[in-house]
């Protein structure tokens, strides 16, 4: 393994309605106190059970809020974000960044269950190709005899 990890990154638009505990998650972040070096963003840091977005299911932990209700995150203090939220109002529009990490490299961490990654087709094609080889092989050598 090379020691890169490669990410794929995707935005979504969550709109979520607001319940008895509000929209269902912390979040942290802020210029004033980074969450992710040099990156001064605001993330979703814990999703609460049965809550909004939880009932929701799009938004998860480690998510980068870009926007709510259209106006953008970046350059806030974490309190300005926190008053932000708190006064969106019933229906609230999120714009997400999500970060999915991506195997990388020939060793990746797999689960119990899962596939080895290898595609059966790269292991039968050249069993496939000597088999036809052989058999080519064997019907010229009896031609021959």
């Amino acid at each position: 393994m090379n020691g890169r990890v490669d990410y794929l990154v995707t935005e979504e638009e969550i709109n979520l309605t607001r319940g008895p505990s509000g929209l269902g998650f912390n979040i942290v972040g802020g210029t004033d106190q980074q969450h992710v070096s040099n990156d001064s963003g605001i993330y979703v840091s814990r999703i609460k059970e049965n809550g909004a977005a939880a009932l929701d299911g799009r938004l998860q932990e480690g998510d980068k809020i870009l926007s709510v209700n259209g106006q953008d995150l970046k350059n806030l203090l974490h309190q300005d974000a926190v008053d932000l939220f708190r006064n969106a109002g019933y229906a609230v529009s999120l714009r997400v960044q999500h970060r999915l990490q991506v195997p990388n490299g020939p060793i990746a961490h797999r689960g119990e269950g899962e596939p080895s990654g290898i595609p059966i087709a790269m292991v039968l094609l050249p069993v496939f190709a000597l088999t036809m080889v052989a058999a080519w092989a064997f019907m010229r050598y009896r031609q021959h005899l």
